[in-house]
């Protein structure tokens, strides 16, 4: 009953922030006025409220996994059904606080989140927010929303493309070396940086300088505010520059991208940007799909997390690259013959299908496999003392 209560609290808020959204008529996907087209929100049918669920439960299967929102998967994925950029990108962050909520609150009974860790980089991540909200506001006035979709997938690629490779990279040196966690050498180097105030982080056990952690709260808003995807920097920043351990990162960028989400979706949510229809729906799917991430954390080695990390983030790195070109002649700077275009569309879909089932089906079978083995030692304990 209590976690019934704990739901329907998170549902409530989510129905405050969409109630700010001024002259925007959900239920037909009405246009908000000529002028602020882009703003259009899509009609949705039976297939597209399908795949919505299933992607949320998927990207939420991921989000409990990795502390990352889960919205590297969602962006492109509305996007793929021809909602607008910045549209994905509000309605995203929307959704995305609730459903960090009940991560974070899942993983920290497992004892992974650092709460004051999560907080402090919170803080300056919600100035990052504002500024990229800002950003993208410029964009959409001066290219509309074409230039927001291509803004958008560009940085999807090349963000993804770089830390994709590095993580991917890390991964297996710690999958050769057998350590199940590992502090980089930049992270021992900036610790030795003793610039007041200094701050211990008791569950990541790291004491590290306040200003560090400042350049590092506010990349992760103002990517998420972008292309709603701050956990690709916020993680990887406390792994690499702070040295914190991945698990405690994954599950503590959970505090963040509440933190963060909550204030974005205000700002959003004045300017009209976020369809509540798509919040409802892709949140559905993903509160449950957090859940079973979460639990997946306490059957795998530390690297497993980044090998999953680094793999769906390549995957769908190669999917926006076959997006960017339809946007281009959007914009008048390329000009394709119509069946090109679906074709280009097409293969960026299906890369972006491959990009969550591969994430889930790594993710569920190490769950299986390692609970396959736990099953064994007990059953073979049992044998021992009969």
């Amino acid at each position: 009953m209590k976690n019934k209560k704990n739901l329907l609290v998170i549902l409530l808020l989510v129905a405050l922030v969409v109630l700010a959204i001024p002259g925007v008529s959900e239920a037909t996907g009405e246009m908000l006025s000529e002028k602020d087209s882009v703003k259009d929100f899509i009609s949705l049918n039976t297939n597209s409220v399908f795949f919505l669920f299933i992607l949320g439960f998927l990207a939420g299967v991921l989000s409990g996994f990795i502390g990352s929102g889960g919205a590297f998967v969602l962006t492109p994925g509305m996007m793929a059904l021809g909602v607008p950029a910045a549209v994905a990108v509000a309605t995203n962050m929307c959704h995305k606080f609730p459903k960090a909520l009940v991560g974070a609150y899942k993983r920290f009974k497992y004892g992974q989140v650092d709460i004051k860790l999560g907080l402090i980089n919170g803080i300056s991540a919600c100035v990052g927010v504002q500024i990229g909200i800002q950003i993208q506001k410029i964009i959409m006035e001066k290219w509309g929303a074409a230039g927001s979709n291509l803004y958008v997938s560009l940085v999807f690629v090349s963000v993804l493309t770089v830390l994709g490779i590095y993580v991917l990279s890390d991964a297996r040196k710690s999958m050769r070396s057998g350590e199940g966690n590992s502090v980089s050498s930049l992270a021992e180097r900036i610790k030795k940086i003793n610039i007041p105030p200094m701050i211990y982080f008791k569950t990541a056990n790291v004491r590290i300088s306040f200003w560090v952690t400042v350049p590092v709260g506010l990349a992760t808003g103002l990517l998420a505010a972008t292309i709603a995807v701050g956990g690709f920097v916020g993680v990887p920043g406390m792994v690499y520059v702070m040295g914190v351990p991945a698990i405690v990162a994954s599950a503590s960028e959970l505090i963040i991208a509440f933190t963060m989400g909550l204030s974005g979706s205000f700002t959003w949510a004045l300017s009209g940007f976020i369809d509540i229809r798509m919040v409802v729906i892709i949140m559905a799917g993903s509160l449950i799909g957090v859940q079973i991430g979460a639990v997946g954390t306490t059957y795998v080695k530390d690297y497993m997390i980044k090998y999953v990390m680094s793999s769906v983030m390549l995957i769908v790195a190669v999917s926006r690259s076959f997006a960017i070109p339809p946007y281009l002649q959007d914009l008048g700077f390329m000009h394709m013959t119509e069946s090109t275009v679906n074709l280009l569309k097409n293969v960026s879909f299906v890369l972006l299908c491959l990009a969550l089932a591969a994430g889930g089906l790594i993710i569920l079978g190490s769950m299986f496999k390692k609970r396959r083995e736990i099953k064994a030692a007990e059953q073979a304990q049992v044998m021992q003392h009969s």
